[in-house]
């Protein structure tokens, strides 16, 4: 018998695979074709998702910005041309009112949704309405993204003292020294507790909170001083 070269293997064991692969094809056409048909589909599917999804997005984005718009357009005098304005607060609160709830329930459970949500209970508070704000605040505590559920709870910690209800104040500000974001820092939370204990009589317990933050440098080291001087001589 001749012998075989390494090379003439190689060639040999190549053209086996191929004929196998062949052979194969050829036997699973139609489910090897069905599933390259259901692969391709599946792909438009998931491309197109993501196309509609940013395309969604960015019209939350563009509403929720035009609803900011109206909140932030000044009172009472004529701005720039083409800039919005409004000539009584009153005129400006409705319209604030109907584009954030617009949002609201155009946008269930989005970001841009709960976002305006909390823009409403600060709306309310502004006008009076505490228990209208609290129940949008509490909503938004609950169904927005850390970071403006962070910022509800503290206005509803606002409200719980305005309302003489301190031990639901205090509750929530503890709660989010424990869960700082980056709107509603440690300190920030700390301070607003410091006050409240200040303001009812509890000056050890708001010394004990401000003694480790009177040595940090900066603004949050002046602010602590600034609360710790407003406090009686112990």
């Amino acid at each position: 018998m001749a012998r075989i070269t390494r090379k003439e293997l190689k060639s040999d064991h190549f053209a086996l695979e191929v004929e196998h692969t062949l052979t194969f094809f050829e036997e699973h056409r139609e489910q090897l074709l069905k599933y390259a048909i259901g692969a391709v589909v599946l792909v438009l599917l998931i491309v197109g998702y993501l196309f509609y999804s940013r395309h969604q997005h960015t019209i939350r984005e563009e509403a929720l910005a035009r609803a900011i718009q109206v909140q932030e357009a000044p009172v009472g005098q004529q701005g720039a041309p083409g800039t919005l304005s409004f000539p009584t607060q009153d005129a400006k609160d409705q319209e604030a009112n109907r584009v954030f709830t617009q949002v609201m329930t155009d946008y269930p459970g989005s970001s841009e949704g709960e976002v305006a949500r909390y823009y409403l209970g600060a709306i309310k508070a502004d006008e009076g309405k505490l228990a209208e704000a609290e129940t949008y605040f509490k909503k938004a505590a609950d169904q927005g993204d850390k970071n403006y559920a962070s910022l509800a709870k503290l206005s509803l910690a606002q409200i719980y003292l305005t309302d003489g209800r301190n031990s639901e104040a205090e509750k929530t500000l503890r709660d989010l020294m424990d869960h700082p974001t980056v709107f509603v820092s440690k300190e920030q939370a700390t301070f607003t507790l410091a006050r409240m204990l200040i303001a009812t009589k509890r000056p050890a317990e708001a010394r004990k909170l401000l003694d480790p933050l009177r040595a940090v440098p900066g603004v949050v080291g002046q602010i602590a001083l600034n609360l710790y001087n407003e406090m009686p001589p112990q």
